[in-house]
Formats: structure tokens, C-alpha cells, sequence
């Protein structure tokens, strides 16, 4: 098992002003209504996942510092370094990874922010399909949750291993913040069952509406 532990709140303090650089410069990054992450206690960013820059595009221009779950295959030579650097979290997505869920949970309980893509793997980006990991962090932490739409990292026609063109206009829509409203009384299982739903359907259908708002068509696989 990943022997992940919580990476010190500096770490992604020191690295997002990187990543606004990059994503300001190399391409056009353009984060979309930054003032709805709450500033201030627990918050897990849940975005789509659709091509390898996802995770840096909201890294870099996330309004505060966040750490992400990355998979630990990442974390070999200089891109390894430097992720882990910037105080980004190895997860094995092979197993229930509870050292990285318990160090997520960690940076949460210190008044954090983390960022999870709950779809698990790159895929079309429309969030058909979640993993319950984020779920049932928030429901252990009582975090609120800001669903992430990113746009234009995966151009129609393209795989999931393209990288878009240099200077190509690349969003990060961030939503509505909310908190996971499911009966306490329900049997653990089921009821993280129905938060991973609930979950699911408030992601997918921010991602929906950023598409028909800022004219991107559904990335093709």
C-alpha cells in the first residue's frame, strides 16, 4: 500500500504562482468564477478529467492552494519531483488507497483544500462514472465541495495523451460550492452510495452547463 503522508501546507502554497505562469504564458488559462472557492476551511475541488494538463490547469489557477490525489505512477524522475514538490498526494488507484485518502483527509482537517478526479482515469470527460473516494472524504471531513469544469485541455478528435497546441484557451470553470446532504441515519454503505451519486450528478451536470455556456462541444474519444 502507498505509504502516503500530508504534504506540508507550503509546498502547494509555493507551487500555484508556478502554474499561473505557465498556464498564462505557454497558454491562454482563464480561470471562470475563482470567487465561488470558499477562501477559508475544508474544501475539495472535484473536476473532470479528460487529458494529462487537467490537474495542473487547476493547480495552477485554483484560487487557493490545493493538493490533488495523483497516481503514484507520476511520481518517477523530474515530473515526479516536481509534483511532489508542490505538495501533490500519491494515490494507488489499483486498491483502496487508505494512506492517501487518510492524507487528504489530513490537509482537510487543517483547513485545506484538496482536488480529487473522481472519475478515477482520463476518459471523456462528461463524468459518467465516479469513484466513491470523494464522497466518502467529505463525508468523513464535513468538507464542502466546489465542482471543477475544465475545458479545452482535450480538443475534439484528440486522445486522452494529446497535449492541446501552445497557446490554445484553456478554462477552469469553478461552480457553485456545496455540502453533501445525505441521511446520516442510512447504513454506511448505502449511504455513501448515495452521497458518490450525488456527487456525480452535481459535477456532471456543472460540467454540462460550462460546455453550453462557453461554447465547448464534448470532447470526442
Amino acid at each position: 500500500m502507498n505509504q502516503a503522508v500530508a504534504p506540508h501546507p507550503n509546498r502547494a502554497r509555493i507551487g500555484r504562482p508556478i502554474g499561473k505562469f505557465i498556464f498564462s504564458t505557454l497558454y491562454r488559462g482563464a480561470a471562470l468564477h475563482p470567487e465561488r472557492v470558499p477562501m477559508t476551511g475544508p474544501v475539495i475541488l472535484v473536476a473532470n478529467h479528460a487529458a494529462f494538463l487537467d490537474g495542473p490547469l487547476v493547480f495552477g489557477l485554483s484560487p487557493r492552494p490545493v493538493s490533488f490525489l495523483v497516481k503514484q505512477e507520476a511520481f518517477s524522475g523530474f515530473w515526479g519531483w516536481t509534483i511532489n514538490a508542490v505538495g501533490q498526494i500519491p494515490i494507488d488507484r489499483t486498491v483502496g488507497d487508505r494512506a492517501a485518502l487518510a492524507a487528504a483527509t489530513v490537509v482537510l482537517e487543517r483547513g485545506g483544500a484538496v482536488g480529487i478526479f473522481p472519475e478515477g482515469n482520463r476518459g471523456s470527460g462528461e463524468v459518467e462514472q465516479v469513484n466513491s473516494g470523494a464522497a466518502w472524504i467529505a463525508l468523513r471531513t464535513h468538507a464542502q465541495i466546489v465542482p471543477v469544469a475544465v475545458l479545452g485541455t482535450r480538443v475534439p478528435g484528440a486522445t486522452k495523451d494529446d497535449w492541446p497546441a501552445f497557446r490554445s484557451r484553456l478554462l477552469v470553470d469553478f461552480g457553485d460550492p456545496f455540502a453533501l446532504t445525505v441521511d446520516p441515519a442510512v447504513p454506511g454503505r448505502d449511504r455513501l452510495r448515495l452521497a458518490t451519486e450525488q456527487l456525480r450528478d452535481a459535477l456532471a451536470s456543472h460540467v454540462r452547463r460550462s460546455r453550453v455556456e462557453n461554447g465547448s462541444s464534448p470532447d470526442v474519444h
